[in-house]
């Protein structure tokens, strides 16, 4: 079934007719701001859940085929006026940054008008070998994950002007999403924002300038015209009811527009002695970039300025004598080579040429002179995208007339697809009697050297063999060491920690064995609680999913973090049918986390997929833990992409942006030690045991199998996963439109109570139901704070201080259900009975 969609005459533009009125006229959308804006744009509608209406530029080059020189003159003039904003040296320092896919070219186009810089653009395009320097969302796209892949990561890592290019200026939340990103990790002084239109709104733009103020940072706007896009309320729901009305009307037999087979036979002006296709050899220059996927430089640029003349007449020989109108379509990002070949073809020829591109984005077509997308042929994708395979467009281009078209694409595209009986070039025969295809070489980065390491680290640890969960549950990226001696009594470690003999994370205190009335008290907490942590747990998961990535690598950190990590898993089973990957690490604070751990990930997987899961927050430490061993992990592999949000099951601390739940509850997993963790212990880094090239160690207690409830407990919970599911997708749903910027309060609350106490170490200072569990099981307490009032959450902990002997003390004020204290200044013969921190 042939997919060219509307097809009619040759279309341009009829005077008096804006290409934006069909729906315009439908939909109540009006267009409001400079006298350019209809000149610049069209309106047309999509298929897409999150935006109704798309702006279809006339001068971009994606969606409308246009004069080159038009498309490039835009870009050009923009980077101009760039340049006289910043002046020559600040421009010398800049790095300009295109969005993919729309905008690749339109970046190029900047960087040359502002002709000092180097250019960059986003992709979605994946290259083995090569690790993100960074990435983002786009919220309203159909496609949203971008990736930075620069050759020399130094690109991004000045501090000179960072110029963000985009076709238009909508919400802002794109360009936010990228600074945000970029700014945490190469922070910076000042960004120049660049779009063909700002269509913000007034509080959009006010936004911008708040986030400005926010992090520091100088942001500056250049854009050729402005104003705003007025929605009617209901025009989503409106503008999808158009959209199926439409196709179902067009899918009838007859109806006008209705898709088609394309002809097998001879195309009407073929006189049957054309070749079926021609290919141009461009003899493009050697190991010269296709584009900014990788980074394009000024001396780049001066190569692709030698050789453009000669590319151009290559195409030109291979035209038809007798064609008058041609058209250079480029290949989704591959936009600014197609566009500079056919920008030299329009100087070299007396043809009239014309430049666009394919794309990945689906849009009604109507053949209609007021709406901005005539036609629409559809074809398979051709570069094997990381993202499977689907449908590809291209706009405006049958029916409009041309006497050829030059198709050109990457090598990476040249592939049997691209040949097909449905693929690109048969459609385009379908509609034009000439089809001519140029492959640009596509660059490949050399591979950069990196710091000297053992080639192969261990697979990860599963069980049965290493800890009582299933080996599909959890892969575990720890060395056993169940056979060395590790455990000292508490109060021993206490003394050796706190006198800085000892790091905690060189020895395991003695495992806690539970009591009878202590067993009861954790089934009776899972039973009252199991609801509650399952809804907790939909929530952190489908956040994670909507807003991390489709298909997450679950990283926990262990401990506390694997049972959690196992329930989002076994989550997005049930709901979605995902088999998500799951693993531990080891994080340890003062020493960070395990970082050849990281490196076996980043081997197996894109760092940008892997989300770090724990239980709950305290006052934040393992938080910036992670956020300043990542930093040093960058820095010192060069390896980047992995994000140091945590997503936890309770974040009571608000230290961090995902989480289930921001209360303070009993999670009974907390109750206990390894017997409800699969028997494993705390992590272990100590320099006898853990070598340079090791991963840290934990030990499997097999022989506390008969009163192991790891299995127990995630049952339990999941086994209510269907009763909360709704409930936890509309929660979801609500966090996710809300603002979730962590407080910090946690943090605030614990600088406090150490200085009501005494205690000079924030360390001993342990809040939330989970930690204080935690000091009451392994550490000398010295006191509880429990808020009042506070009830059945705290009947374990109550318990534990009865049998060590530790008052409870009420406290009214208490941001946490509870806080448990660390005997400060800790020797054997310390008792601080009077209230007060003990001082030696």
């Amino acid at each position: 079934m042939d997919k060219a969609v509307n097809e009619g005459p040759h279309h341009e533009v009829r005077d008096g007719v804006w290409s934006g009125s069909w729906v315009a006229e439908r939909l109540g959308v009006e267009l409001a701001g400079d006298d350019r804006l209809t000149d610049l744009l069209g309106l047309a509608l999509r298929r897409n859940p999150k935006r109704a209406h798309l702006l279809v530029s006339n001068v971009l080059g994606k969606h409308v085929p246009q004069s080159p020189s038009v498309v490039y003159g835009h870009g050009v003039e923009l980077g101009r006026r760039v340049r006289d904003l910043l002046g020559d040296d600040e421009a010398r320092a800049a790095v300009v940054l295109g969005y993919a896919e729309t905008a690749t070219g339109l970046g190029h186009s900047v960087a040359d008008g502002l002709g000092l810089a180097p250019c960059l653009h986003s992709t979605r395009r994946p290259v083995a070998g090569l690790a993100p320097a960074g990435g983002f969302e786009e919220s309203h796209s159909h496609a949203t994950s971008h990736l930075l892949l620069p050759e020399d990561p130094a690109l991004l890592a000045g501090d000179g002007p960072l110029v963000l290019v985009d076709d238009e200026f909508s919400t802002g939340n794109t360009v936010l999403n990228t600074i945000r990103d970029l700014h945490a990790r190469y922070p910076r002084r000042r960004y120049v924002v660049v779009a063909l239109v700002d269509m913000r709104s007034a509080a959009d733009a006010g936004r911008l300038e708040e986030f400005a103020r926010e992090i520091g940072a100088r942001v500056d706007l250049v854009a050729a015209a402005s104003g705003t896009v007025l929605l009617p309320e209901g025009v989503l729901e409106k503008g999808q009811e158009l959209v199926a009305r439409h196709e179902a009307d067009s899918a009838l037999p007859g109806a006008r527009g209705t898709a088609r087979p394309a002809p097998t036979g001879p195309h009407p002006d073929d006189d049957g002695t054309r070749p079926r296709l021609t290919r141009i050899d461009l003899h493009w220059p050697r190991d010269l970039p296709d584009g900014g996927r990788h980074g394009f430089t000024p001396a780049h640029r001066e190569r692709l300025e030698a050789a453009l003349p000669g590319m151009a007449a290559r195409i030109a020989a291979a035209l038809p004598a007798d064609a008058r109108r041609v058209l250079v379509l480029g290949f989704e990002e591959l936009m600014y080579a197609p566009l500079r070949l056919a920008e030299a073809l329009e100087r070299t020829t007396d043809a009239e040429v014309r430049y666009s591109t394919t794309t990945r984005s689906p849009v009604l077509a109507v053949d209609d002179p007021g709406y901005a997308i005539r036609t629409r042929l559809v074809f398979p994708a051709h570069d094997d995208p990381a993202d499977g395979p689907g449908e590809r467009y291209a706009y405006n281009v049958a029916g409009a007339g041309f006497d050829a078209v030059v198709a050109v694409v990457d090598s990476v595209g040249d592939t049997p697809r691209l040949h097909a009986p449905d693929g690109l070039l048969a459609r385009l025969a379908a509609h034009t009697p000439r089809v001519l295809l140029a492959v640009v070489p596509s660059y490949v980065p050399a591979p950069r050297p990196a710091p000297e390491r053992p080639s192969m680290l261990p697979e990860p640890l599963r069980g049965p063999a290493f800890s009582s969960y299933a080996p599909e549950e959890v892969g575990w990226l720890l060395q056993d060491l169940s056979d060395v001696t590790l455990e000292a009594p508490t109060e021993e470690r206490e003394e050796a920690i706190q006198s800085g003999g000892a790091h905690y994370a060189e020895s395991l205190p003695v495992e806690y064995q539970p009591s009878e009335q202590y067993q009861e008290l954790f089934h009776a907490a899972l039973e009252t609680s199991a609801a509650r942590i399952a809804r907790a747990v939909g929530v952190v998961t489908e956040t994670v999913l909507a807003e991390r990535s489709p298909r997450p690598v679950l990283v926990s950190l262990a401990r506390a973090g694997t049972p959690v990590g196992i329930l989002m898993r076994r989550w997005a089973q049930h709901r979605h049918g995902l088999d998500l990957p799951h693993y531990a690490v080891s994080i340890v604070r003062g020493r960070g986390i395990d970082a050849n751990a990281l490196r076996w990930l980043a081997a197996h997987h894109d760092p940008r997929d892997v989300v770090f899961v724990d239980g709950w927050t305290g006052k934040g430490a393992i938080t910036r833990e992670l956020a300043q061993a990542l930093t040093e992990f960058e820095e010192s592999d060069g390896i980047t992409g992995f994000d140091p949000e945590i997503a936890v099951l309770a974040d009571p601390g608000s230290c961090v942006r995902t989480y289930g739940t921001r209360e303070d509850f009993l999670i009974p997993s907390a109750c206990l030690n390894s017997t409800v963790s699969g028997l494993i212990s705390r992590t272990v880094l100590r320099a006898d045991l853990v070598g340079p090239h090791d991963f840290h160690g934990a030990k499997f207690y097999r022989e506390l199998a008969g009163t192991d409830v790891s299995v127990t407990f995630l049952d339990a919970v999941s086994a209510r996963f269907p009763e909360v599911a709704d409930a936890a997708c509309a929660q979801a749903k609500d966090l996710l439109a809300a603002d979730r910027s962590p407080t910090w309060e946690g943090w605030a609350a614990v600088e406090r109570i150490s200085e009501e106490y005494g205690i000079r170490d924030v360390n001993l200072v342990k809040p939330g139901v989970g930690e204080t569990t935690r000091v009451m099981l392994r550490r000398v307490p010295w006191k509880v704070l429990a808020r009042a009032g506070a009830g059945s959450d705290l009947d374990h902990v109550r318990l534990l201080a009865e049998q060590r002997g530790v008052p409870v003390e009420e406290v009214a004020d208490l941001p946490y259900t509870c806080v448990g204290l660390i005997h400060p200044k800790y020797t054997r013969g310390a008792t601080g009975a009077d209230g007060k921190a003990v001082t030696v």
